[in-house]
């Protein structure tokens, strides 16, 4: 499957914050974007900068968004990086041993 390239849509970014369930204060931090700019972004179709757009994709990636292009199977999208039985296995292992904590060493 070929990674789509193209710039993000607000129709891809809304897609891709729905499927990692990452909320809009979420992903707008960790793009170092404005929360008004995210939501015009997804649901009013406003132009993101170039830096901007490629900021937000990098983050929805992170929370495990991965965006493919168009091919003779269908056209483009988004999906999870893992399937739901990956997602509980590292949801299981990422709460094992309880809180984290800084370190008083």
């Amino acid at each position: 499957m070929k990674r789509y390239l193209d710039p993000l849509t607000p129709d891809l970014a809304r897609a891709a914050r729905a499927l990692t369930q990452v909320s809009v204060e979420e992903i707008s931090e960790a793009a170092g974007l404005e929360v008004a700019r995210v939501r015009d972004f997804e649901h009013r179709g406003f132009a993101l900068d170039p830096g901007s757009s490629r900021r937000l994709r990098v983050a929805l990636e992170a929370f495990g968004a991965v965006f493919f292009a168009e091919d003779d199977q269908g056209g483009y999208g988004v999906r999870r990086k893992h399937n739901a039985d990956r997602t509980r296995q590292l949801t299981r292992w990422e709460s094992e041993g309880g809180p984290a904590y800084e370190d008083d060493i």
